[in-house]
C-alpha cells in the first residue's frame, strides 16, 4: 500500500538519511551537517518522522463486531417440522430447554432430533439459535443454513432464520456468505433496517473489499444510530485509507466520543493527526502534533504495550519533546523480550537529547537484535562519534557499509572518522 512517507529535514550541508521501519509505522530521519573538513565533530541529526502503518486493525477493533442480544432475531417457537416428519421428533422439550437457557442441552437435543430426521427445519433452526447463545457461531452457522434450506423448499422462509444466520456467518467471519443476507435484512419493504444489520452489512462489504458500499451502509447505520461506535470507526478507517485525513479525524474523533475505551480508534486517530500534520506547516502542524500527542496517551492508558508506546514516542518526537519520549520508551525498552526497532527508536530520542551514553546502550542492543539494519550503525557510529570513540565509531559505520556499500553518507562518515580511529 503506497503510504505518504514524509520528507526529509535537511540542512546547509551534505546529511546522511536515517530510515526507521517500525512494525506498521514508517519514519525518516535525516542527520544534520558535518562540520569543516578534517574536523572531528561529528554531524548532528534532526528528525522529521512521519509514522504510516502498512496496515491498520489488525486485530479488528473489539468488541464489534458484537451480537445484538434485544434483536427480534432469536425467535424460537416449538412447532411441528417442516416435511413429513414423525410426530416423536418434536422439539417442544428441546424449546423448554432454551427457554430456560440450557443451550448445551437444548442444542443436543435438536441435533439429536435432527440427525434422525433431517428434513425436521425447527430442530435444525433450534440447533442453531441454541449454538449461537454458546458462541459456537460456525456451528449455529452449518445448522441454521439447514433450516433455511428446508424452509425455502417448503416456501415457508422465517426472517427471524435470516436474520440469526447473516449474523452468525458475520460473527464466524464467513463475511462472503452473509452479505447477501444482510442485503435481504436490511432491504425488507415496509420495515426501518436495524442499525446492527446495516453496520454487519457495512462490515462485510469492507471484508469482501466493497469499501464504497461499505461506506453508504456504515452512514446508513449511523443515521439510525448516531453512537454507532463500530461504523463510525470503519468511516474513519474508510477515509484513512483513502488518505482524507480531515474526515477520518472528524469520523475518529466521533468515534471515540461515542466509547472513549475503543482504542484502536485511538490509534488510527493518532496516525491521522501526524499525517495530516505532515502535510502542513506553522500552527496547524504545532496542533495536530500535539493533538497526536493527546491521542496517543490516552492509547498508551488504555493498550499499554510496546505499540501503543512507540506511536506516543513517535508523536513526541515529532514535536521534538526528545526527553518525553524516551520516558515513555524507557520501560518497554527495559524488558528482556523489547523488540529492535523499539530499541532504536529509543536510541534515536536519547540522541537528540543529547543523552549519548543512554543512546549507546539502547543501540548496541538494537543491533544485536536486528544486525541487518543499516540505519542503526549510522546512528550508532554518530553516537561513538560526538563521544569521541573514534574507534568504535568507525566500525560501525563500516558494519553499516557492509550491508549498504553505495551509501555515500556512510562512506563519508568513515573516511572522516578514519585518521582518529587508531
Amino acid at each position: 500500500m503506497d503510504w505518504k512517507i514524509s520528507r526529509i529535514l535537511k540542512e546547509s550541508r551534505s546529511m546522511p538519511r536515517i530510515l526507521l521501519t517500525l512494525f506498521v509505522i514508517t519514519i525518516c530521519i535525516a542527520a544534520a551537517g558535518a562540520t569543516a573538513a578534517q574536523s572531528t565533530r561529528p554531524r548532528r541529526v534532526r528528525p522529521a518522522p512521519t509514522p504510516t502503518p502498512d496496515s491498520l486493525l489488525g486485530p479488528e477493533p473489539k468488541p464489534a463486531p458484537v451480537a445484538n442480544r434485544n434483536a427480534p432475531l432469536l425467535d424460537v417457537k416449538p412447532t411441528k417440522p417442516v416435511g413429513d416428519a414423525p410426530v416423536s421428533s418434536d422439539t417442544t422439550h428441546a424449546y423448554q430447554l432454551f427457554q430456560q437457557k440450557q443451550y448445551a442441552d437444548a442444542a443436543k437435543e435438536a441435533r439429536l432430533i435432527a440427525k434422525a430426521d433431517p428434513t425436521n427445519a425447527e430442530a435444525w433452526k433450534l440447533a442453531g439459535f441454541s449454538e449461537f447463545y454458546l458462541k459456537q457461531y460456525a456451528d449455529a452457522a452449518d445448522d441454521l443454513q439447514k433450516a433455511l434450506d428446508l424452509q425455502r423448499s417448503a416456501k415457508q422462509e422465517d426472517p427471524h432464520t435470516v436474520d440469526a444466520l447473516a449474523e452468525s456467518y458475520v460473527l464466524a467471519e464467513q463475511f462472503d456468505r452473509a452479505l447477501p443476507l444482510l442485503v435481504t435484512t436490511t432491504t425488507r419493504a415496509g420495515a426501518a433496517p436495524d442499525a446492527l444489520f446495516l453496520y454487519y452489512r457495512g462490515l462485510a462489504e469492507f471484508k469482501t473489499g466493497k469499501a464504497d458500499d461499505a461506506a453508504k451502509s456504515f452512514n446508513a447505520a449511523v443515521r439510525a444510530n448516531p453512537r454507532n461506535t463500530a461504523s463510525l470507526f470503519y468511516l474513519g478507517r474508510i477515509a484513512f485509507e483513502r488518505k482524507d485525513f480531515d474526515a477520518a479525524i472528524a469520523w475518529l474523533n466521533r468515534a471515540t466520543t461515542s466509547d472513549a475505551r475503543l482504542a484502536d480508534a485511538w490509534s488510527l486517530l493518532t496516525y491521522a493527526y501526524l499525517n495530516r500534520a505532515g502535510g502542513a506547516t506553522g500552527a496547524k502542524a504545532d496542533a495536530d502534533n500535539l493533538a497526536a500527542i493527546r491521542a496517543g496517551e490516552t492509547l498508551n492508558r488504555l493498550r499499554p504495550d510496546e505499540t501503543s508506546a512507540t506511536l506516543l514516542a513517535q508523536a513526541l518526537i515529532r514535536a521534538q519533546q526528545f526527553v518525553r519520549a524516551a520516558a515513555v520508551l524507557d520501560p518497554v525498552a527495559a524488558k528482556p523480550d523489547a523488540k529492535g526497532p523499539t530499541l532504536y527508536l529509543l536510541g534515536f530520542a536519547q540522541t537528540q537529547a543529547k543523552n549519548y551514553p543512554k543512546a549507546i546502550t539502547a543501540l548496541e542492543r538494537a543491533a544485536q537484535l536486528t544486525p541487518q539494519d543499516v540505519n542503526i550503525y549510522r546512528m550508532l557510529g554518530y553516537n561513538y562519534e560526538v563521544s569521541k570513540q573514534y574507534a568504535k565509531a568507525l566500525s560501525a559505520y563500516e558494519k553499516g557499509l557492509q550491508i549498504a556499500p553505495n551509501d555515500a553518507d556512510l562512506k563519508e562518515s568513515a573516511d572522516r572518522i578514519r585518521p582518529f580511529a587508531k
